[in-house]
Order: C-alpha cells, then structure tokens, then sequence
C-alpha cells in the first residue's frame, strides 16, 4: 500500500484525466472479479446490485463512507477482464471513472481513470481514491484497511499543487 499520493493529471481534449495506478501479481481476470463481483467488491467499495450490463444502472452500497447510502452507477461500458466505464450524477456532480487493466507476465497494472470537467476539488477527490484503491489492495492482499485519516487531509496539499494553473 502506498500513503505517498501517486496520482496524476493530464490534460485532454473534454477536460483532465486524474489518473492513478496500482500494480497487482495476479492474473487480469482475478483483478477484473475484484472490480466488478458484488462480494468482492463488498470488502473495498460495497456490494452492488443491477443490472451490470452497458447501458444499466447498478445500486452501489457505500459501505466505507458515512451512514453507508446506496448509489446509482451506471454502466458506461464493460469489457471484461480490460476495461470499465461507468458514471453517475449527485450533489457534487457528474463522475466519469473508467478502469483498465493491463496483464504482464502474470502482473496486472489497474489504471483507474477519473475524467474531470474542472480540477475544482482535486484535493479532496485524489486523497479518495487513493483511500478506495488502497483499500483494494487490502482486500486483495489481506493487509489491514487502511483509515482514511492517512490520506485526507495530508495528501491534499499535493493534489491542489497538480491542479495548480501553469503546472
């Protein structure tokens, strides 16, 4: 698990990517089930239920988040073992996140994808996600969950430093 920030931001032709990383020794198709079967993903983000196919809606249950409230994802595209869109619409806004895996060598490298309108509340959505991807790792590798006190607001200051103009 890393507690150094590891994300990054580039600039595209709709807005910014954040982009994160996390490297696994496992086949795609193992990490791919971590993604995306319910009691798998119940143990780093919350179990879901729906209809899990492009163009459906799935409930997702929140369950390291505060009263643990469901959420509505929809299901941009699925590829599996390689890739996954999906979006959604609350209070903060739209959330565009995309999830690609790569295989190596029996090594797969998860590139997760956030595609950002505006960098407005970079600080505070990097240290999320490296909280939820870290948690996977945990689930995956058995190590203890991490809180989130280890992420916010200690890796704020670098996700604001990335959205910073003229960087």
């Amino acid at each position: 698990m890393s507690l150094t920030p590891t994300g990054r931001l580039f600039s595209t032709e709709h807005g910014t990517d954040l982009v994160l990383t996390r490297t696994f020794r496992a086949p795609a198709e193992d990490v791919w089930a971590s993604l995306t079967e319910p009691e798998r993903t119940a143990r780093w983000f919350g179990p879901w239920e729906g209809d899990a196919e492009p163009g459906g809606t799935v409930k997702v249950r929140l369950v390291f988040e505060d009263q643990q409230p469901w959420y509505d994802l929809r299901i941009d595209a699925c590829e599996p073992p390689r890739r996954l869109a999906v979006s959604s619409l609350d209070e903060h806004g739209a959330w565009h996140l995309e999830l690609v895996l790569e295989e190596a060598g029996g090594v797969t490298e998860l590139r997760f994808v956030q595609h950002l309108d505006t960098t407005d509340g970079v600080g505070e959505i990097g240290p999320g996600w490296e909280y939820y991807l870290d948690l996977l790792v945990a689930s995956r590798d058995g190590s203890p969950a991490p809180g989130f006190d280890a992420y916010y607001p200690s890796m704020r200051a670098y996700y604001t430093e990335l959205a910073a103009p003229g960087r």
